[in-house]
């Protein structure tokens, strides 16, 4: 097969044949001889991607050729290392593969045929990723995965100050790549900027990040010295620099920066310059926007043909043993490649989603259902919350609570109130403001082996850093069939009704970019009485079945303790430990006249309301969904059709909001009984009085249930 040689190939054995022996060598280390073998394979599944998408098989052709020096990288730190590894970091993950006698050239191979026996995605996507090798496996093509990388790293120092097991050694480090195109992202700037700031504060954190700079981000150039630049504006972090294409200079620096890092448990950064070769993809034309004599100049700094000189001059090998080592790497590995173009691929929906929300129920409840001794005292929502945490805290010594302000302050509303003071600064501890570092702290700990609970101040600011949720939390499962969990609990204070305090930020009613993440759990308690069991039964969920779980808290209902009169203290009730299964509602029985479907807020304007149409004689059962994914759909059919009336109480928007869903689900359960909605306008939340005009009223809500019930 060697008579198709692309030029790449061509410019690349030429240069290797003309190699010549050195008289008087000088050993070189055994790393070379792994690094040339990871290299040669890496080259030649990229080649052999880009052979496949000609044939019309094959779905992935982003590779890593050009960058192969990072193979060294892995040589540097040791396979027990957790690594997170760059799209192109191809030649890492095959060097690694090899030092734990892995065939990690199948991996990557049947994961470009999307096959099922593809051992860590299955088919679901092509990554780089084993839990015997310790790579966690990554879908990002923007360092989303870094705010995740430096969790872990803050996880093995947490774990340890506090004699607890954790998935990692004592003393491993992380291993973090991404390209010079991302450093841009907010995402890695957000990592940087949090491991600068745990080393300017004296934390250990001991992460080695890597730069892989090919000097393009698909087709635009990172200006010359832009790296740099960037990277040095961070004086807290170790930095260094080396060419991918002087591969001894590149294990050495490689491995004196790792082993700096793990002596001193201190973060830093590898800048390793490399190229890029056969363009951004298969679909990416790279002669459209580089010129020929630019891309011919990088075949004098291919890894490669640098790696291949480097055993020559050691007198490892010959050129021609070089060519030939390539050309027999070569035909192999295309032979593989067309021989999984056959294996079997996903067949069904079950097949693909059966890794998104695994569930086991029975001991989710076993393990939330232990009673605790929150003792009998009536409390509000906010107390109910802190007196679970405090449980939380007690019953599982992995269990960590974090964000801003949780702890000496104990919140904004006071709900970790004496939290850190009973259980001391390294298990309850403030963050620093930012939400990607926050949910990338979750995200680390959780995956080596603590249950995070984290706290993001108000809903509004979520949306700084959503995409932690969406595309790092909730695919890990997915593209890992569950090898690689990261259950958590994310509590996040929202909705409206603070009376126009703080405007749009402070009353955010958005919700529909949490709805249709798959297998996120959403719990919205607005009583008490559930609360306290809901977040139990999420923190069981997330250590039973690694789920990720979002409990929405209404701010407006957090100190309120009268329902109907000032006194009447209706809102207030005893913790308990009574269990609450995910996707299970409350129906509070008034009547058979008609149903309302709510929850938060709109749970407590519609008990009012029940009460105001039982004076007219119209009687109204008020089912609070307290799950908004899954939906209790089956509760919610049964009592729609108790009544043949239903409305829909929403406090989100009507565009978007939580009551689309319910009206959807209940016509494709077979609903035939009358149905309406009532939710809040498509608009942000203004501040003042005005906030009255586009929330949800009780006064809307009762005129809308009387039409309902006159029809």
């Amino acid at each position: 097969m060697a008579d198709d040689l692309d030029p790449l190939e061509q410019h690349l054995l030429a240069d290797l044949r003309a190699l010549e022996p050195v008289e008087d060598a000088t050993a070189i280390p055994a790393e070379a001889e792994v690094a040339w073998r990871a290299m040669l394979e890496s080259r030649a599944i990229d080649h052999a991607a880009r052979w496949l998408q000609a044939q019309k098989l094959g779905y992935y052709t982003i590779g890593s050729a050009g960058h192969e020096s990072n193979a060294l990288v892995a040589l540097a730190v040791r396979p027990s290392d957790p690594a997170l590894l760059h799209y192109r970091s191809g030649g890492f993950y095959l060097a690694r593969a090899s030092q734990c006698g892995h065939d990690g050239v199948r991996d990557v191979l049947l994961g470009m045929a999307a096959a099922t026996g593809e051992p860590i995605a299955g088919g679901r996507h092509k990554v780089f990723g084993h839990p015997e090798l310790a790579v966690i496996p990554q879908t990002s093509t923007i360092a989303s995965h870094l705010p995740r990388a430096v969790g872990i790293a803050f996880a093995i120092e947490r774990a340890r100050a506090l004699g607890l097991p954790t998935t990692w050694e004592d003393d491993a480090i992380v291993v973090a790549s991404f390209g010079d195109a991302s450093l841009n992202h907010a995402t890695a700037q957000a990592a940087l900027n949090a491991a600068a700031h745990f080393a300017y504060r004296g934390i250990p954190l001991p992460i080695l990040f890597v730069c892989e700079d090919n000097g393009l981000g698909i087709s635009v150039p990172t200006p010359e010295g832009w790296v740099e630049q960037s990277l040095h504006g961070r004086p807290e972090l170790a930095i260094e620099r080396v060419a991918g294409h002087e591969p001894a200079a590149t294990l050495a620096v490689a491995s004196e920066l790792a082993g700096w890092v793990r002596e001193h448990r201190h973060p830093a950064v590898l800048h390793l310059k490399t190229v890029r070769f056969l363009s951004h993809a298969g679909a990416d034309l790279e002669t459209a926007y580089r010129p020929a004599a630019e891309i011919r100049a990088d075949h004098d700094r291919d890894p490669l043909l640098a790696t291949g000189a480097w055993l020559a001059a050691g007198g490892a090998a010959t050129g021609t043993e070089l060519v030939d080592q390539y050309l027999e790497t070569r035909e192999r590995v295309r032979g593989r490649a067309l021989e999984t173009m056959t294996a079997p691929q996903l067949a069904s929906a079950d097949d693909v989603m059966w890794p998104i929300s695994a569930r086991d129920p029975d001991a989710v409840a076993a393990l939330a259902g232990v009673t605790l001794s929150l003792g009998e005292e009536r409390l509000t929502l906010a107390q109910a919350i802190n007196a679970a945490l405090a449980g939380e805290l007690e019953r599982h010594p992995e269990t960590i609570v974090f964000g801003e302000d949780v702890a000496a302050k104990g919140g904004v509303y006071g709900v970790t109130r004496g939290l850190q003071a009973r259980f001391g600064a390294d298990r309850v501890f403030d963050t620093l403001l930012d939400e990607t570092t926050i949910l990338g702290l979750a995200l680390g700990t959780s995956i080596s082996g603590l249950v995070p609970i984290a706290e993001i101040q108000y809903l509004a600011y979520l949306h700084n850093a959503e995409d932690q949720l969406r595309g790092e939390a909730a695919t890990l499962q997915f593209f890992s069939q569950g090898a690689y969990r990261n259950g958590m609990v994310v509590r996040i204070e929202g909705y409206g009704y603070q009376k126009g305090f703080g405007g749009h930020f402070h009353n955010d009613n958005a919700v529909g970019v949490l709805r249709d993440v798959p297998g996120l759990v959403i719990a919205s308690p607005a009583r008490p009485a559930d609360a306290a069991a809901m977040l139990r039964t999420c923190v069981a969920a997330a250590k039973v079945d690694g789920s990720v779980c979002v409990v929405l808290e209404p701010i407006a209902l957090y100190h309120t303790r009268d329902l109907h009169e000032d006194g009447d203290e209706l809102w207030l009730a005893a913790p308990g430990a009574e269990h609450v299964p995910i996707g299970s509602a409350h129906t509070h029985r008034g009547g058979d006249d008609l149903t309302i479907v709510t929850w938060g807020n709109g749970l407590f304007m519609s008990l009012r309301v029940a009460r105001r149409l039982l004076e007219r004689g119209i009687g109204a059962s008020v089912v609070d969904l307290r799950w908004l994914a899954p939906l209790p759909i089956d509760e919610v059919l049964r009592e729609a059709n108790a009544t043949g009336r239903t409305l829909v109480v929403d406090e989100t928007r009507r565009t978007g909001g939580v009551g689309e869903g319910v009206i959807a689900e209940l016509l494709d359960h077979g609903y035939t009984g009358r149905l309406a909605r009532v939710s809040s306008k498509d608009s942000f939340v203004p501040l003042g009085d005005a906030a009255r005009h586009v929330l949800l009223s009780e006064d809307e809500i009762a005129a809308a249930a009387l039409r309902l019930y006159a029809l």
